[in-house]
């Protein structure tokens, strides 16, 4: 069995040329979680071949209702290693590159961001979110961001749009108003966001139950599902795959 048995219902669609783009398309995708694990899980079905994921933080029993890597089976391994394991076996030729690391303004200079196709932001931390934009605007790369996914459970209010045009997410708001007294995006990026705001309706023991310990302090620990998770994280790729298509000629979607 070769890659091309594997994704020729992919090459049926896009065509041979846009296939092999796809597969030789550097990317590198921030956060692994909830939103993360999903786009992950649609890039590598998609063709591309060449990914390095970055995430440090383990599988958490709280992590089992929305994260591709978590289960009963994975609690306390990193979920980059869980990922890799089973991306390995969709795709055995695919190069996975896993860095169990945390982005920040200390360990950016590591990531070698300029050496990327696709720069794919699926992380929480506002500080360290707000950087890797900054950072990853500065190069030739393609940037994908997704804002908040927590607090929502309608799907059809999940759009994308440029970054300072999304509407009704706090976390965008938070993050325009620190990129604002900072430095500026140096190009634009897409978006997906929803501006639906829920509230939480669980008790006190729900919420106890809901800490994931994770490698960053959460003021709030907020309800999460995942068919809007898997969605946010399923547009991500898909506008990975779609850029790739419009760059070959074949943007549909124009």
């Amino acid at each position: 069995m070769t890659t091309d048995d594997i994704f020729a219902r992919v090459e049926l669609l896009v065509g041979e040329a846009c296939f092999r783009a796809l597969q030789s398309k550097k990317v590198i995708l921030f956060g692994v979680g909830g939103v993360g694990s999903w786009c992950a899980e649609g890039l590598i079905r998609s063709g591309i071949s060449h990914l390095t994921l970055v995430d440090s933080d383990r599988v958490a029993p709280a992590n089992i209702n929305r994260q591709l890597p978590a289960t009963t089976r994975t609690i306390g391994q990193l979920k980059v290693d869980v990922l890799k394991e089973r991306f390995l076996e969709i795709n055995p030729e695919a190069e996975i590159i896993t860095v169990p690391q945390i982005y920040s303004s200390e360990t950016s200079s590591s990531f070698h961001l300029d050496e990327y196709d696709y720069i794919v932001d699926a992380i929480d931390s506002l500080q360290h979110k707000a950087h890797l934009l900054i950072e990853a605007s500065r190069t030739e790369a393609t940037v994908f961001s997704s804002m908040g996914a927590a607090l929502k459970t309608d799907p059809q209010r999940i759009h994308v749009t440029e970054f300072w045009k999304v509407k009704g997410c706090p976390l965008a708001a938070a993050l325009r108003q620190k990129i604002r007294k900072g430095e500026m995006l140096h190009k634009k990026i897409l978006c997906v966001y929803s501006d639906e705001i829920a509230e939480n309706r669980g008790g006190n023991s729900a919420k106890e139950n809901a800490a994931e310990g994770g490698s960053f302090y959460k003021p709030t620990v907020n309800g999460t599902l995942v068919h809007i998770t898997a969605i946010f994280g399923f547009t991500l790729s898909g506008l990975v795959v779609q850029d790739v298509m419009g760059k070959d000629g074949l943007n549909y979607y124009a």
